[in-house]
């Protein structure tokens, strides 16, 4: 592995693949494969778009067809993805860059600019076990049937293209935004400049190489965090979790084979992500709400206070805006809907230090009572209204502030499941670069 390894920080400056200049960057660029993945139309219209071009769509799998393929499709299609990445080394589409970094500027629909860096993290300095003091952590629990599936792809892959985003505490702005002043001037360091499609906004990229003095800066700024956290932890994992622990787990599979001197530098060690800092302005934070459809408001208010205990659950009608009532709260409050009725909902002695896993942890236990009862996670609490006004009962959380992520993160481990997004579908990150993991 040609690359630059700062092991105290977890991190390699990689060579990075990126396509050759006379291919089309609009459809060579696709949104990361798990989302959209109730909509086929949406994945229909980027195979138009793409067509013939060389495309990362040919070397991802998206997800919407993992409900509607059957195993030997399934199958079809990832040994054609290894063959289309096979051939895209082979023509030399997709070409290497000395060691270095990636500095990306996103604008979308609904933010300006939202910026990060492109880099290697070592996999033996991450774990998604909960409570665990990792340099890199995951935020949410790991569905671990959704792993198994990803390492057949990346297996037999000779390079690696993900959407992985993993999240800085730097309200200082001295990292990313730092070494952004020192590019955004310098018309040589732009790798790439195209607009995105199918609403996906533009992008540009600026390139650190590892003797350039943005190099140092984000370096110096990276140990500088480390430097100040109470207990090592220094990335947390934004958006693709499972793919990060698909890294770890084909790494862990292969890793005991090797000498000492592969080992260290085996390409599969280290996995490629984009860092974001979560105090961007372009980055939003939102929670995901719940919607429990065939569930009705007064078995809602029986069974809560049959889980929790009468004397522990207060709940009053709202007569003013949910804004206005979570300012009010220090979080142990949520709200449950039906219609454009809205109750508030207080657990007196929460069993969780966020309202989201008290409200997880009891509807956990009335599905499982239950099997009428579906809960969906919904984004925008207005939908979650709407939804309730057809059928069943909508709860809508408080919201995430992004001055407590980093410090409730590392005091309780990990979050509860679907507790919040970063941004909308159209602002996840775009395949754009790629790494060889062999």
């Amino acid at each position: 592995m040609n690359s630059i390894f700062y092991k105290k920080l977890a991190v390699a400056a990689p060579e990075i693949l990126l396509p050759k200049s006379s291919v089309d960057l609009s459809r060579w660029a696709v949104i990361a494969c798990d989302q959209f993945t109730s909509e086929p139309d949406y994945w229909k219209s980027v195979a138009e778009n793409v067509g013939d071009s060389p495309s990362t769509l040919k070397m991802v799998l998206p997800e919407v067809f993992l409900e509607s393929l059957d195993e030997k499709h399934i199958s079809v299609m990832i040994g054609l993805i290894n063959y289309n990445i096979s051939n895209y080394l082979r023509d030399d589409i997709l070409e290497k860059k000395a060691p270095g970094i990636i500095l990306v500027d996103r604008a979308t629909p609904l933010h300006p600019s939202r910026k990060g860096i492109v880099l290697s993290v070592d996999l033996d300095q991450y774990d998604f076990t909960p409570g665990t003091k990792s340099r890199i952590r995951a935020t949410e629990g790991t569905v671990l049937s959704r792993i198994p599936p990803r390492v057949r792809i990346r297996k037999d892959a000779a390079v690696e293209i993900p959407h992985i985003m993993l999240l800085i505490d730097n309200p200082e702005e001295t990292v990313i935004e730092a070494a952004y002043t020192l590019l955004k001037d310098q018309k040589d360091s732009v790798l790439y400049d195209t607009d995105l499609m199918m609403n996906g906004g533009h992008i540009r990229g600026y390139y650190a190489p590892t003797d350039s003095p943005a190099f140092n800066v984000i370096i110096e700024g990276l140990s500088h965090l480390l430097d100040a956290s109470d207990d090592g932890f220094l990335f947390a994992v934004g958006d693709g979790n499972h793919s990060l622990a698909t890294a770890k787990a084909h790494w862990d599979s292969i890793k005991t084979s090797l000498s000492p001197e592969e080992y260290q530098n085996h390409p599969a060690r280290f996995a490629l992500v984009e860092v974001v800092n979560i105090h961007d302005a372009g980055l939003d934070f939102e929670p995901i709400h719940r919607m429990v459809f065939g569930l009705d408001y007064l078995t809602f208010e029986a069974a809560i206070k049959a889980y929790f205990g009468s004397d522990n659950v207060a709940i009053s009608k709202v007569e003013q805006a949910i804004e206005d009532v979570f300012s009010e709260t220090d979080g142990q409050v949520f709200f449950a809907t039906i219609g454009r009725i809205i109750y508030r909902v207080e657990i007196l002695k929460p069993v969780h230090p966020l309202a989201v896993g008290t409200l997880q942890i009891f509807l956990d236990d009335l599905t499982a009572q239950n099997g009428a009862f579906r809960v969906d996670y919904i984004h925008g609490a207005d939908v979650v209204e709407a939804l309730s006004e057809k059928d069943g009962l909508g709860f809508i959380l408080p919201p995430v502030h992004k001055s407590d992520f980093f410090p409730t993160l590392s005091s309780i481990g990990i979050f509860p499941r679907k507790t919040f997004s970063m941004g909308e579908a159209i602002e996840k990150r775009y395949y754009m670069e790629s790494k060889s993991i062999v």
